[in-house]
């Protein structure tokens, strides 16, 4: 007779978690947000102290966003690159993040179309060449020699990652970065070996992650941002994201999964579901762009309903297909949601613009059950990152309370 086996119970999601070699002290991790608080490519104070206050405010781990593999792969000029001038200053903020009790992280990858030549002072390297909507500079296709050198890169950020004492690095395969951007055949018309269909526009993520595979060894641990839907016709969809992720998982390239959705360069807004702020938008642009962007600025930052857990039900479909641990993203702003993602099987939960408005949202969480997110998803925090990223609703230094 055979006995029937009881499920085991969620975890709580105050509970240790572990990702590869890092044991985080809870199951909340803080999301990627572009800072734009680096200077000439290098940590300063308002870095650190950024990242030290959602560590002191409680979460299991703080993700550095973003860092560059090589310089073109930047966003805009003042993006950390990896390289020895940038160690010293890495290790200063791991030092002070592990002070207060919480595990960091670096998100490493390479723009690639969505770069900036304008900020940047270099071409942006895509699958293919078209043009950049924002820049209006080409974007050049990335020859094999390119994606050869990136790839390898990606590995040595890895070991400068481990050298300066992360507990983790974040790939970026999602929002049309240059990975991302292979895997969309809206953008990839390559008809060579990175081309066609989804096994060789895949070719480049797998490779990147076999290179940070090869170097992390057992010594960080490795996430994978990973797009289930750009959020455009013709681009990367859920049906490929679900076949994607069951190859990451064989290739035994990744400890954890983190899905997330949108095209930085078409449907940047995806993402972002809440208010679009076009106005905003519009008044830090440069001035040849602002007039476009104030007549069809809500052709592409196109508007989305805001509501908890906005991304389960994508993530649910990879949750089923694959056993790695993974990270629910989109809209977790209370308890409640923080206990659904532990019910449906995620192991983790991200968090990024209520902790923008409340670094220490999570402590407060975990000392009342009842408590929420202020955070209106206004989002117009997202113009602020021209200028360092914050919420607009709580008063930087210098302003009034």
């Amino acid at each position: 007779m055979t006995r029937a086996t009881t499920p085991a119970p969620p975890p709580d999601v105050f509970s240790p978690g572990r990702i590869g070699p890092a044991t985080l002290r809870n199951r909340t991790i803080k999301s990627a947000t572009y800072e734009n608080m680096a200077r000439r490519g290098l940590v300063t104070d308002a870095l650190v102290d950024f990242h030290v206050a959602h560590a002191r405010g409680g979460v299991g781990m703080t993700t550095l966003a973003y860092c560059a593999v090589a310089p073109e792969g930047r966003t805009d000029g003042h993006q950390i690159v990896w390289r020895p001038a940038a160690l010293p200053g890495l290790r200063r903020l791991t030092d002070a993040v592990h002070a207060e009790g919480a595990a960091v992280s670096a998100q490493i990858g390479h723009s690639g179309p969505v770069a900036d030549a304008t900020r940047t002072g270099l071409p942006a390297l895509g699958p293919s060449r078209r043009r950049n909507p924002v820049s209006l500079r080409a974007v050049r296709a990335a020859t094999r020699e390119d994606l050869d050198r990136i790839v390898a890169a990606h590995g040595a950020a890895v070991r400068m990652a481990i050298e300066t004492g992360f507990d983790a690095v974040e790939v970026h395969l999602g929002h049309n970065y240059l990975a991302s951007a292979f895997l969309s055949a809206r953008l990839n018309r390559r008809t060579d070996e990175f081309g066609g269909d989804l096994q060789n526009r895949a070719r480049l993520a797998r490779r990147i992650m076999h290179a940070v595979r090869d170097a992390a060894g057992d010594r960080i641990a490795v996430l994978a941002k990973l797009n289930m839907d750009d959020g455009v016709p013709g681009g990367f969809w859920l049906d490929e994201a679900v076949v994607l992720a069951r190859w990451l998982e064989a290739d035994g390239t990744v400890d954890a999964l983190e899905m997330t959705v949108g095209s930085s360069l078409l449907n940047p807004m995806y993402l972002f579901r809440g208010d679009a702020p076009v106005r905003e938008f519009a008044e830090v642009m440069p001035r040849p762009i602002r007039a476009g962007v104030r007549l069809l600025g809500s052709r592409f930052l196109r508007e989305y309903p805001y509501r908890d857990t906005y991304l389960l039900e994508d993530a649910r479909q990879i949750r089923a297909a694959v056993a790695l641990p993974m990270v629910l993203l989109g809209g977790i702003t209370d308890r409640a949601g923080m206990d659904t993602a532990m019910r449906e099987g995620f192991q983790f939960v991200a968090m990024a613009r209520a902790l923008l408005r409340e670094p220490d949202l999570v402590n407060r969480i975990a000392a009342d059950a009842a408590t929420r997110s202020l955070c209106n998803h206004n989002n117009r925090c997202m113009v602020t990152i021209f200028r360092g990223s914050r919420c607009v609703l709580v008063p930087s230094a210098g302003e009034g309370g």
